[in-house]
């Protein structure tokens, strides 16, 4: 089977040796995404911090050929349970009809003290 992976100009990407996401076959795995914008500047808003997070991932799936129906498992990361229905309304704008296996969990931290969340999908693709 090929593999093709799709980069979103992290820095980490190349220091840490990642790809933003990786399909192999008619599977793609999207890495734990934060929601950094392409300045380096974080929002402080968990909503906003969600949505951006959706964003460079639901790019990096498209770029290897997937959409938000192939998605079939996500996984979100909040460093407060006080964010869980704020950023769990976020996925459900995006999802709510796909309804992925999911999983939100509370965490101490995560890299950068300035990230709310962080996430990350898996996809499989559609015969």
């Amino acid at each position: 089977m090929s593999r093709t992976s799709a980069r979103s100009g992290s820095p980490f990407e190349a220091a840490i040796g990642f790809s933003r996401a990786v399909r192999v076959g008619s599977t793609i795995a999207v890495s734990g995404t934060a929601p950094v914008w392409p300045d380096g500047g974080v929002d402080p808003d968990p909503v906003v911090q969600a949505r951006r997070c959706w964003e460079i991932m639901l790019a990096a799936l498209e770029e290897l050929g997937g959409t938000v129906d192939d998605v079939i498992r996500t996984r979100q990361y909040v460093v407060d349970p006080a964010y869980g229905d704020a950023v769990g309304a976020v996925h459900g704008e995006i999802f709510g009809d796909v309804r992925p296996a999911s999983t939100m969990v509370v965490v101490a931290g995560l890299l950068d003290p300035r990230w709310k969340v962080e996430m990350e999908l898996d996809a499989v693709l559609s015969a």
